[in-house]
């Protein structure tokens, strides 16, 4: 299992990925274009994947713009790996090396995302779009 910083030669295989899960699933494809990955990737933030099995399986990309968790995904076959705990953490420690401004994300309520988030010491703050639960965390160095 390899973690490292996704490139925009990878972007089809974030795509597979995003439009595979069961969870959080677009109700669209197109609401989220290639264009979209390459501003995330190169211009507001950073992000990373896991290969195993000799392809991408998750990955997770941190926005510094706007200081939020922009995705974190895996296909589904991969789950309850410890995959997602590998790239949420890569993506805080990056994040955290580069801003101390607390970091937030928006997760379905009642889906595994939300049970996962708690567990990794998420605090809600309220809701964020269509019924999301909106959840902060703050940097190490403030706690």
């Amino acid at each position: 299992m390899i973690i490292r910083e996704a490139t925009i030669a990878d972007i089809p295989a974030l795509q597979l990925i995003r439009n595979s899960v069961h969870e959080n699933a677009l109700s669209d494809p197109a609401l989220v274009p290639d264009a979209d990955y390459i501003t995330y990737l190169t211009q507001w933030g950073k992000g990373w994947l896991c290969e195993t099995d000799n392809k991408v399986v998750g990955f997770a990309i941190a926005d510094l713009v706007h200081n939020n968790v922009w995705a974190l995904f895996l296909l589904p076959d991969y789950e309850k790996r410890g995959i997602g705990r590998m790239l949420h953490d890569t993506m805080l420690q990056w994040y955290f090396e580069q801003t101390d401004k607390p970091i937030w994300l928006s997760t379905a309520p009642g889906t595994r995302a939300a049970g996962f988030y708690r567990a990794a010491g998420w605090k809600e703050t309220g809701t964020y779009g269509k019924g999301e639960i909106k959840f902060e965390m703050q940097s190490p160095a403030s706690t």
